[in-house]
């Protein structure tokens, strides 16, 4: 599978998606953003499987993953990502409201490349958002050491 510009964003929280989008843009972001709203579709995209069948076989650059989700919750996801061969070494930022520190173990245990959590306060939560967009997208060079943002 070639991989494409394209951030997949994996999000059940309307309003969470709507300032993680625009953040990633306030900060110059230009990558193609696609949204999935649960487990199940963020596998069915990435695999072109179900609704998602038609698609280009090309991965996302990174995937932003919510741990909660619904039909199949964010933990399953990474760990089917990283069962996969094409897929393995794809950057998967977990990005989540949860405090708890398994659910952070377990994300680094099951291959997450980072663990954010979404900070209460709005200010500090479109940092956050920004940061992880500079760096994954614009900073961080992928396995296929293609320069994937504002370059």
């Amino acid at each position: 599978m070639p991989s494409s510009n394209k951030i997949l964003l994996v999000e059940d929280n309307h309003q969470d998606e709507f300032l993680i989008l625009r953040n990633l843009k306030k900060v110059g972001m230009v990558n193609p953003i696609d949204v999935v709203r649960d487990g199940q579709q963020a596998l069915d995209y990435v695999f072109c499987e179900g609704e998602f069948v038609a698609r280009d076989n090309s991965l996302p650059i990174l995937v932003l993953l919510d741990i909660n989700l619904p039909r199949v919750s964010g933990l399953d996801v990474l760990e089917k990502l990283r069962a996969d061969p094409r897929t393995k070494s794809m950057p998967v930022v977990m990005l989540t409201s949860s405090d708890d520190d398994s659910d952070r173990l377990q994300s680094y245990r099951s291959g997450c490349n980072s663990f954010v959590r979404k900070p209460v306060d709005f200010g500090e939560f479109a940092d956050a958002v920004g940061r992880i967009g500079v760096y994954w997208c614009a900073t961080n060079i992928p396995p296929n050491g293609k320069c994937p943002g504002r370059c």
